[in-house]
């Protein structure tokens, strides 16, 4: 099915053939920021945060219907594990009726949130000392005290969202904003492809991806017709950093949506396919601005566009009559892995950290190799969750990676909901799953390097989107409707109807 998001500001008709059943709807979210002192995420060394800027959260929503229930998390958040996933999904469903595989939590990626990795504590228990030391004094890793932080809001929120559940208006739409995103990988003249080759480099050729500008929402109102909440899916890196904790460019998206509809309105961000995808435009001869100002260049345009679709669906066409549905698998993918000779060589390089700043690179790359060799001896195989979660016509469909834009579109082409949603980085971590062709003889580029982070086969992002089509494609969308129709024709409008005065 063609993608058909461009013009459509759809609703939901109370007509629906499904018979879909009112929905009760909460939305709540709860402060998970970590504090000064803490590990600034998203790097494969250290670094530590000196100042806050705004708050992180964990944002939810729970739509019930009949039986059926699920709950979407948006989670400022580099990314979480799916261990994490685990707990915090057997806590909520110990607290409401919610089943823990209809529960999506995904991450932002915010740059500047959290310590919730790379390194995951008891990872490498079972190696060396050298290995030991190599993942959790040398690189970046997860704070305990954190990830009990950050599941308790998950929790709390989710948990505040299914007590405060009422029947409330839904809205369902798309619209689009594509000025402020850019596929950094470009091909190149050596036949390779390059991540981020700076502006003015003369060898760049054209782009070696797509993007994807849709910006998806699903709003909902009270009676009194108030925004009480809402649901945005986008594809980018949250990479533009203010200066200190922050929740990224999601901050200025929910600042702009909040100073239109009110200050307690609750925006749950969940991240589309931005493994490729981020606000840097290589092709620019303008200064990067970065920042404050770069977040809200981002997420004030997005926040301005869901402002937009929410105000062209009319009051009249709001609904509560939804099917809620999920369907979720596990796949099993294995690791690749570095050669004998490239691991011999690695262990002998980080037995030294060198000084000089192109031998550090060379010596963190080497890092990687030896402590993804003592991950791979305990785990080969990954367990690759992939989740549908169904609102009445939108489907979200999840990936535990960071996933490139163009599986995201395959997905929305191959899905038959008028709705379809990627969310990346969810109910777990596997990092980078890049394209067959980036892997390839004319690949290459930062996201298919071999590391700790980034390590499945080549062959994984297609089983991944496969995978996510053939569920989505098991659930039966509810029928749309673009609101309530226009009176018969009676007569045009008299005023209008005359010939062209010229005197």
């Amino acid at each position: 099915m063609a993608m058909k998001w461009s013009l459509a500001f759809l609703v939901l008709g109370s007509f629906s053939l499904t018979m879909a059943e009112p929905v009760k709807t909460g939305f709540a979210d709860w402060d998970i920021s970590p504090d000064i002192g803490m590990e600034r995420p998203g790097g494969y060394s250290k670094g530590y945060h000196t100042q806050f800027h705004d708050a992180c959260k964990a944002r939810a929503a729970v739509f019930e219907s009949g039986e059926k229930s699920t709950a979407l998390v948006g989670l400022d958040a580099l990314f979480i594990d799916e261990r994490h996933v685990a707990e915090a999904r057997k806590r909520i469903n110990e607290l409401t009726e919610i089943p823990r595989d209809s529960i999506l939590i995904g991450a932002s990626h915010s740059h500047s949130s959290g310590p919730t990795g790379m390194i995951i504590p008891g990872d490498v228990d079972h190696a060396s000392k050298l290995v030991q030391d190599l993942a959790y004094e040398q690189s970046s890793s997860a704070d305990p005290i954190y990830i009990a932080r950050m599941i308790d809001g998950i929790v709390a929120a989710v948990s505040r969202a299914w007590e405060t559940r009422s029947e409330l208006g839904l809205v369902f739409g798309s619209g689009s904003e594509e000025s402020v995103t850019f596929n950094r990988r470009w091909k190149m003249k050596s036949g390779l492809t390059n991540t981020h080759p700076r502006p003015g480099n003369p060898d760049m050729i054209e782009t070696a991806g797509p993007i994807d500008p849709e910006v998806g929402v699903i709003g909902a109102y009270d009676e009194s017709g108030e925004l009480k909440g809402c649901v945005v899916n986008f594809a980018c890196h949250a990479t533009t950093s203010p200066r200190g904790i922050s929740a990224n460019w999601p901050w200025a998206m929910e600042k702009v949506i909040r100073g239109t509809f009110g200050d307690e309105v609750v925006v749950v961000f969940l991240n589309g396919n931005s493994g490729d995808v981020t606000q840097v435009d290589n092709a620019s001869s303008i200064k990067r601005i970065s920042g404050d100002s770069e977040a809200l260049r981002v997420g004030g345009s997005v926040g301005a566009e869901v402002v937009k679709v929410l105000y062209k669906i009319a009051a009249e066409a709001r609904t509560n009559d939804a099917t809620v549905d999920s369907k979720q698998t596990v796949l099993k993918i294995p690791r690749r892995k570095a050669s004998p000779d490239r691991l011999a060589q690695c262990q002998e390089m980080v037995k030294k950290k060198p000084t000089e700043s192109t031998a550090i690179q060379e010596w963190v790359w080497a890092k990687e190799i030896v402590i993804l060799d003592a991950l791979t001896e305990k785990e080969p195989v990954r367990s690759v969750e992939v989740q549908t979660i169904q609102i009445g016509p939108a489907v979200f469909i999840s990936n535990p990676a960071e996933y490139f834009c163009e599986f995201g579109l395959q997905q929305k082409a191959g899905s038959h909901f008028h709705f379809t949603w990627p969310v990346s980085l969810a109910n777990g971590c596997i990092g980078y799953v890049p394209t067959t062709e980036a892997m390839g003889s004319e690949g290459g580029g930062y996201e298919t390097r071999l590391t700790a982070y980034s390590n499945l086969i080549p062959e994984a992002g297609d089983q991944i989107r496969d995978k996510g089509i053939e569920l989505a494609n098991e659930l039966e969308p509810d029928e749309v409707a673009r609101g309530l129709p226009s009176p018969p024709f009676s007569a045009g409008w008299t005023y209008g109807s005359n010939p062209p005065e010229l005197e």
